[in-house]
């Protein structure tokens, strides 16, 4: 596969719905649905995107690096647990990134540049620097979807009240007052589960983000 055709297929990737990837990971898990393997792996096909675009290299090195990460991606696919209270994409991101660092030792450092390294071969490239899509990079628009799916797989995992209150602020646009009205409860009361729930939020996305 060429970079352009790997960079035209992520921007076709799909968010998924928390209960959706549940559904998914349940179907794998008891029945070895191998279309429900595919769609879980083409999910998270942004992780593998976000930790190659970190390296340099010729088309051909940065495509190895791509396939390297994707390895590692399937491997957590296969060996994943979804009943532990762990992320998936915590645990992912680990063995992308030790797939990749391990092609990137043994191929040396003229196949493939860490991005703090200096960059003297002309023809290297980056992947968030080689290809635009109007104003947006391709790199953006893989990160905003894929941030935009965990937040709402992390949002499912708060206490009941905490979720409605930011389901109701931020995807269903309803003002404070509404949902107190809705919900019985005092504005305060409102605010403070807005207050703790984005808080939830934050601590269990910022492991992620640490590595994103």
């Amino acid at each position: 596969m060429s970079l352009n055709k790997y960079l035209a297929e992520l921007k076709q990737v799909r968010m998924l719905e928390p209960e959706e990837e549940r559904e998914l990971w349940r179907l794998y898990k008891k029945n070895g649905d191998h279309d429900s393997r595919r769609t879980l792996i083409e999910h998270y096909q942004p992780l593998v995107f976000k930790t190659a675009a970190r390296w340099r290299g010729n088309e051909s090195a940065i495509m190895d690096i791509i396939q390297e990460g994707t390895i590692g991606l399937i491997e957590a696919v296969e060996n994943f647990d979804p009943d532990r209270n762990v992320a998936f994409s915590l645990y992912a991101v680990h063995r992308i990134r030790g797939r990749i660092l391990n092609y990137a030792e043994r191929e040396g450092e003229l196949r493939c540049l860490s991005i703090d390294s200096p960059l003297n071969d002309e023809e290297s490239v980056t992947l968030e620097n080689r290809f635009l899509d109007g104003d947006q990079t391709v790199a953006a628009q893989a990160e905003n979807n894929f941030l935009v799916s965990q937040v709402k797989t992390a949002m499912e995992r708060l206490p009941a009240n905490e979720r409605l209150v930011l389901n109701g602020v931020y995807l269903a646009e309803q003002e404070p007052k509404e949902l107190a009205e809705t919900m019985n409860l005092s504005l305060s009361h409102i605010y403070r589960l807005q207050k703790q729930g984005v808080r939830r939020v934050r601590g269990m996305l910022s492991k992620l983000m640490q590595h994103w």
